[in-house]
């Protein structure tokens, strides 16, 4: 569910055939995103979020110690244009030298995890407007990356 309020406009007043059609106030979307606020036309622009990831060095990624460098350079090529181009959120390497927890519902905590999953390797999050361009984007980690990319969408929450 969306809230509309009054807001003051933070952008400078209309020129041209624009000026003096909207007067002093706007209405806006109250929304910690900006990616999910009112376009100029007001409807709702909002954006999805996608993971990308690979398994590690030895199960997808098959690099010898001289490649590793150049892919390591071309990988954080692609993660500075994904940045400069506002759709990056967040991502890493999963450090596989420190053993996973699991931290059950009463917080305990213990070294097993769950059955059959071994996280390993690297993850990018995007968010962007369409799964098209979340393709281009895994098709662009997976070239610097030498090795095939998974994409998955996560499910929208208005609340993150």
């Amino acid at each position: 569910m969306h809230t509309a309020v009054l807001a003051a406009p933070t952008w400078r007043a209309p020129v041209g055939k624009w000026a003096g059609t909207h007067g002093p106030w706007l209405l806006r979307e109250v929304s910690p995103k900006p990616s999910h606020g009112w376009t100029r036309r007001g409807t709702i622009n909002r954006m999805t979020k996608y993971l990308i990831s690979f398994p590690g060095r030895g199960q997808a990624m098959n690099l010898t110690d001289e490649e590793f460098p150049v892919v390591v350079e071309e990988s954080h090529a692609v993660i500075e244009e994904a940045k400069a181009a506002g759709v990056y959120v967040f991502g890493g390497g999963i450090a596989e030298d420190v053993d996973p927890v699991l931290v059950q519902a009463d917080g305990a905590v213990g070294t097993d995890t769950y059955p059959g999953v071994d996280i390993t390797g690297g993850f990018t999050v995007l968010e962007v407007p369409t799964r098209a361009e979340a393709e281009e984007w895994a098709r662009k980690i997976a070239a610097a990356c030498r090795c095939p990319q998974e994409l998955r969408e996560f499910m929208y929450d208005p609340a993150s």
